[in-house]
């Protein structure tokens, strides 16, 4: 579906030092459809500046947006039906010819950032000579390498220029592949992109003030020389981190750092150029047409979530957390910091509940270090939370959560307990990562509120909650997880009450095959070389060390029940690691990766063979293939858009690889075996 055109408006306001222009962007939306740019866009700016030079005695110009959002960039929609260099090319003429008119004008030019400024938005503000930024604006940044793509419109030669190569590369590649962190107003205000900043409901009124100081002589700007630096050290650094990052897999952010090189000494045409034949070279390749793929799942599709009962959920006053572990700690602060609202946790010793409670504490105690959240803000949250070794706090919860141990048993037994001192109408939801829900449920006297509600770790950084609909979860108990997910901003996908649900099944399958070629000859680290080859954000023996050797066995051991040993074996070579109480494969600290000699010891090897990367990478990823089919198939999901979907926001699946289903299909494993493909492209 086609966005909304964003439309270019003209309106003049006679101050006391002459005419000044103000250009508002409205795309004729709510906030909630921000403004994009399209071609149909460009030449709305186009007009508006010929009325402008056609008005005469116009002495000054201010930018804008409309309420809450100024500009959110490139309008998407547009990009996939791009398939040539040429095409490209043009798509970055257009945008930047149109755009330096503002830059020509022939008076002081003003971009007043009263919202949302990404992309091709925080673009166009550069080509004012002047900025100004609302204090209270939380998304300002470049996304355009997290998409395949680079700030091809002007952002990496102009941005350059402004702050210097060290700050552009922090904007427009560390920022962007760090899960795409965006910069607040005063952030940006900061780091050099605007030169005032201002808070509270004046905004306009003070931007526009400022622009008439600068009119009349009263307000001066002295941006000062960008500080000398290293610059092909801050280079060196950054390609390393791109490397790190996507391994070599995505062209993006590598000719991102070229075009900034580039921009500290090209005159800004040559840099407007460069930026052409880049955009020209990534819009038509398999990583950006991926990424647009991935950008409309999580921002279009995850906000209709399948299978959401149509009944009003329940509202959630207080929460009650069985356990005081690291889950249950990390849920404790998510529930508390989003919610607001009081939360009781409880363990079986007071040692165990003091340690939960700490940790909760330490988390708002970095949020205060890193101006995430004020000191009075981070006692009020902490003092919603209590600490409990007995159920008596529960009897007014609206939602419990239990994040115990992951055994059937432990499980059903707190249930139980819990049940007694709940109201009838509280939600029960377990955090499980493989049991059934079902079975979980089964002899409480109120099964049908029941629900799974499971996390991925760490709470903080992953966005998705796998919810699962045991045999008996009613109506209520679904509308109410779907609807608490999105309060506590997580993305909710509805799973079947099948072993280990969607993504640890799939990652599983993956590590069964790497365990597997190990077993038969191939080395550790060689074997998470040839998969970051790929792109993926974790080797997976890394991702091994991260669940946890036992959690991981004890997965294993719920599909090896369920689905049998030709799909799922047991590695005795696994079992005998956690026995001996190992962490990981590698040795911890130290930088140089190097094998465990222990784990070697113990591991035993079934055969020598010698394998290639790309034999690795196809036995790898055709397991995968088979497996998802099978996903699909068995209904786990309603289809291969919420598998690309939970991959994305579960196992952090890299936005340009364009979820597994949309990935197996692009680089041909798919047809070759299965015959057939998840998309009909």
């Amino acid at each position: 579906m086609a966005e909304p055109v964003t439309r270019f408006f003209n309106r003049y306001y006679d101050s006391p030092c002459g005419k000044i222009a103000i250009l508002t962007m409205d795309n004729g939306q709510d906030y909630k459809k921000p403004n994009t740019f399209s071609e149909a866009a460009f030449r709305s700016l186009n007009d508006a500046v010929d009325r402008i030079l056609a008005q005469g005695g116009v002495k000054g110009l201010m930018l804008t947006g409309k309420p809450y959002v100024f500009a959110a960039g490139a309008d998407l929609t547009e990009v996939p039906g791009i398939n040539t260099f040429e095409r490209g090319c043009q798509v970055g003429r257009f945008g930047h010819g149109v755009m330096k008119r503002i830059m020509d004008l022939p008076f002081p030019t003003l971009a007043a950032i009263n919202g949302v400024a990404l992309g091709g938005g925080l673009e166009i503000a550069l080509y004012c000579k002047y900025r100004t930024v609302a204090a209270d604006v939380q998304a300002i940044g470049f996304p355009e390498c997290f998409l395949g793509l680079v700030p091809g419109w002007g952002g990496c030669t102009l941005a350059t220029k402004l702050l210097g190569p060290e700050k552009a590369l922090q904007l427009i590649i560390h920022n962007a592949l760090n899960q795409n962190r965006m910069l607040s107003g005063l952030e940006a205000f900061r780091m050099g992109l605007a030169d005032r900043v201002y808070g509270g409901g004046e905004f306009l009124d003070d931007s526009l003030r400022f622009l008439q100081g600068l009119l009349s002589g009263e307000e001066r700007v002295d941006r000062g020389e960008i500080p000398p630096g290293n610059a092909e050290e801050a280079f060196a650094r950054a390609r390393s981190f791109v490397d790190d990052r996507v391994h070599g897999a995505a062209p993006a952010p590598y000719r991102a750092i070229e075009l900034i090189r580039g921009g500290c000494s090209w005159p800004v045409e040559e840099g407007f150029e460069q930026e052409n034949k880049a955009l020209g070279d990534l819009i038509k390749t398999r990583q950006c047409k991926a990424s647009i793929y991935s950008f409309d799942l999580v921002n279009r599709h995850a906000r209709r979530p399948k299978g959401v009962p149509e009944v009003g959920p329940k509202a959630v006053g207080k929460v009650g957390i069985i356990g005081a572990g690291l889950m249950a700690s990390q849920l404790a602060q998510l529930f508390v910091h989003r919610l607001g609202v009081p939360v009781v946790m409880k363990d079986v010793r007071r040692d165990l509940v003091d340690g939960g409670c700490s940790r909760v504490f330490q988390a708002f105690a970095k949020m205060v270090e890193k101006g995430r959240l004020s000191e009075a803000g981070a006692r009020r949250l902490f003092g919603l939370l209590e600490g409990t070794v007995d159920y008596t706090g529960f009897s007014d919860c609206d939602f419990v959560i239990e994040a115990v141990f992951e055994k059937l048993e432990v499980k059903r037994q707190v249930f139980a307990e819990a049940e007694g001192w709940l109201r009838p109408d509280a939600i029960l939801a377990t955090n499980t990562s493989s049991l059934s829900v079902t079975e979980i449920a089964a002899g409480l006297k109120h099964p049908e509120r029941v629900v799974g509600f499971h996390f991925f770790n760490p709470v903080a950084v992953l966005p998705l909650v796998e919810i699962v609909r045991a045999k008996q979860t009613g109506d209520m108990a679904l509308a109410t997880a779907f609807d608490l997910a999105k309060s506590l901003r997580k993305t909710g996908v509805l799973v079947k009450d099948s072993p280990a649900f969607l993504v640890n099944r799939i990652l599983l399958r993956m590590l069964v095959d790497c365990l597997a070629l190990v077993d038969e000859g191939a080395g550790f680290q060689q074997v998470d070389e040839a998969m970051l080859a790929l792109g993926l954000p974790m080797a997976p023996f890394d991702l091994l060390a991260m669940v946890g050797l036992p959690v991981a066995l004890h997965v294993m051991e719920t599909l090896h029940r369920a689905f049998g040993p030709e799909r799922f074996p047991l590695s005795e070579n696994m079992a005998a690691l956690v026995n001996a109480g190992k962490t990981g494969v590698y040795l911890a600290g130290g930088g140089l990766k190097r094998v465990d000699p222990e784990v070697e010891a113990l591991w035993n090897r079934s055969g020598s063979g010698e394998f290639q990367a790309e034999e690795i990478q196809e036995r790898v990823l055709a397991g995968l293939a088979r497996e998802t089919d099978l996903v699909l198939r068995e209904k786990v999901v309603e289809s291969s858009r919420e598998v690309d979907l939970a991959m994305i926001l579960g196992a952090g699946w890299p936005f340009f690889m364009g979820g597994i289903t949309m990935y197996l299909d692009l680089v041909g494993i798919t047809p070759k075996v299965l015959q057939k493909v998840f998309f009909s492209f």
